[in-house]
This record gives C-alpha cells, structure tokens and sequence, in this order.
C-alpha cells in the first residue's frame, strides 16, 4: 500500500529571467507534454540549497554563479504519485515526494543555457509567465505548482 511509504526528498527550482519568467523543459522521457521546471533528489548530507544549485547544473548547465537565489518556501510541499507510478518510479521505494522549492533569478544569456547535458533531462526548454504554469504541468503536480506560485511568486521581480 502507497500509504505506507516513505516521501522521497527533493527540491525544485523556479528559476525566472529578467522579465520575471519561468523556466520550464519538456521531459525527455515522456511522450506527452510534461513540462516542469527543474528538481531533483537531495543528497546524503546535502541541504536544499545545495542540491538546488547542484540540479540545476545538472538539468539546464547554469552554474551557481550565474543565479542569485532570491528566497524559497518556508515548508515542504508534498505530492503523490498516481496509483499506476506508483512501484514503478525511483525503485518503488517511495510514494511521491517532499519538495523544498528555491526561487533563483537568472543572471546569464538564453544562449548560456545548456539542456544537452550528461544525462539530460529535458528535451527543449522555454519561458513562461508564472500565471501559465499550472496549466503546462502534469494534472497531479498542478496542486504544487500552484502553492509555489503561491509562496514565491510574490517575491518573482518584475
């Protein structure tokens, strides 16, 4: 029973340009639209702030020396898998995730970007307004996306 598993730890990134846009890549192992932005497990040891600059080098190329980390949710926010996901993703050991979202602005160039990583995540990448979020991500993430937007989007710089 899913119920009785554990939240895999994890952080995201909303990371939004100058114009207070938000990254956001379509998946590269997903057939149908699944747009997201950035996030990934934490470390043993590691912090979420840590791991936040370490996903988002690891997904798009941008270093930490090109974001200037602006705030980030207070809480955990958490999801579910869908009941056929579940068993499947991260070796059936877990039954959603735990997030702690970071809220970055991007200091460098469209043209610095680099999706085409060691292991890449994302198949393309885009910006979006914040307000379209929610409508391009997968149904049973749309309730997080919502509470980041929620907490961080007033802090997004316009």
């Amino acid at each position: 029973m899913s119920d009785d598993l554990p939240y895999r730890p994890c952080v995201g990134v909303m990371l939004v340009n100058a114009e207070g846009r938000v990254f956001v890549g379509q998946r590269i192992d997903s057939d149908v639209p699944a747009w997201q932005m950035p996030q990934g497990g934490i470390d043993a040891g590691e912090d979420p702030a840590t791991a936040a600059l370490r996903e988002l080098e690891e997904e798009t190329g941008i270093p930490a020396t090109m974001v200037e980390p602006l705030a980030e949710t207070a809480g955990w926010i958490t999801y579910d898998l869908p009941p056929h996901l579940v068993g499947k993703v991260w070796k059936g050991r877990y039954r959603g995730q735990e997030q702690k979202w970071v809220l970055l602005r991007y200091l460098g160039r469209d043209d610095q970007v680099r999706i085409d990583t060691a292991h890449p995540e994302f198949s393309e990448w885009k910006w979006i307004e914040p307000a379209d979020l929610p409508a391009q991500i997968v149904p049973f993430k749309r309730a997080v996306y919502e509470a980041v937007l929620a907490e961080l989007g007033p802090s997004v710089p316009r």
